[in-house]
């Protein structure tokens, strides 16, 4: 576990449960990632998985954005980590996003997917935490993720956003369908649970293609799952990101105690609905993306406005896209550690 004492003393942690704080804690989704010069020299053209599974590069691709002064360190790894482990290897394809070598289809090939995992099977991760942990001495507190059962669901199928072609499959194979949500969910649950115990701080659960869902799909193949995995891992604080998801009451009947927002919502008007909860978010990654410093700057201030300094962590709406530049990724964060927009 954290050291105590440094665990009750972290800006992010403090907001995330809800406390008084001098500012908003500020860290940014992907913010280790191909928009940094400096994550670029330490891939030096290797392939995802070489580099993520590489505890030393990856240590040091997820420390990257410490200097320019973030609140929180993510581990670098990817959501499919996690089904990799449990029997389903994957190739990262340029354009198309990971790629399983053998698409679920059958139950025949559920069965391949072991929905307990040795955690030696993502020893690497495991590894990674310890060493970032180690680096950074208690001076950051740590977040650890996990994709959602829907949307790691929909690489295991190879559909990915593809949601026609989702659908499809679930019409087409509910058994199977139903039956990889209910798998990944008891796998997810283990492997958060793992990851907690050795230490993270907070953690964090991506959903990001359940915010496409109607509504009616939405309650069966995102939520329960969502509420199932949060209120059973709760060792830490939890954040739910559901990428620009319209249903902000279901959000919020979940048990996690930071809900992140998309720029569909209205950030000031949460809060007044939902003052017990914490808010993430919600600076346009689009912004940084192809914006002026000056509109960085804008952005930031109004979304610091909104969030009123309390029960508010900032962040985008996404992640950095790789478009992203340095001046932009610094002026964002500068913007709210310098208090600017209260």
């Amino acid at each position: 576990m954290a050291d105590a004492a440094a665990f009750k003393s972290h800006l992010l942690i403090r907001a995330a449960r809800g406390e008084v704080v001098e500012r908003p804690p500020v860290w940014a989704m992907r913010q280790a990632g191909r928009w940094d010069p400096e994550f670029n020299r330490l891939r030096a053209g290797k392939s995802f998985f070489e580099f993520s599974e590489n505890v030393e590069l990856s240590a040091q691709a997820s420390l990257c954005p410490k200097r320019f002064g973030v609140d929180a360190i993510i581990l670098f790894y990817d959501i499919t980590t996690l089904p990799l482990a449990m029997g389903l290897p994957f190739e990262l394809q340029p354009h198309l996003g990971p790629m399983p070598d053998r698409p679920i289809r059958s139950l025949a090939d559920l069965e391949r997917l072991q929905p307990n995992p040795d955690p030696a099977r993502y020893r690497h991760i495991l590894d990674l935490l310890a060493t970032v942990r180690k680096a950074l001495a208690g001076e950051l507190p740590v977040i650890v993720f996990a994709g959602a059962p829907f949307t790691v669901a929909t690489y295991c199928i190879g559909t990915g956003k593809d949601l026609h072609a989702t659908r499809r499959f679930a019409a087409e194979q509910p058994e199977v369908w139903q039956r990889l949500l209910d798998r990944l969910s008891t796998a997810t649950i283990s492997f958060l649970d793992q990851l907690t115990r050795q230490g993270a701080d907070i953690y964090q659960l991506f959903d990001s293609w359940a915010g496409m869902l109607e509504y009616d799909e939405y309650l069966r193949w995102a939520q329960p799952f969502h509420r199932d995995i949060l209120t059973t891992v709760n060792r830490t604080p939890r954040i739910l990101f559901v990428k620009e998801c319209p249903y902000l009451e279901a959000m919020t009947q979940t048990g996690a105690e930071v809900i992140s927002l998309g720029v569909c919502h209205d950030l000031a008007e949460a809060r007044r609905r939902y003052p017990h909860l914490v808010f993430q978010g919600n600076v346009d990654e689009e912004v940084l993306r192809s914006g002026s410093v000056e509109a960085v700057v804008a952005a930031t201030q109004r979304c610091v406005q909104a969030g009123g300094g309390y029960r508010h962590i900032v962040n985008l709406n996404h992640g950095c896209d790789k478009a992203t530049t340095v001046e932009n990724f610094a002026a964002y964060v500068r913007t709210v550690k310098e208090g600017r927009g209260l």
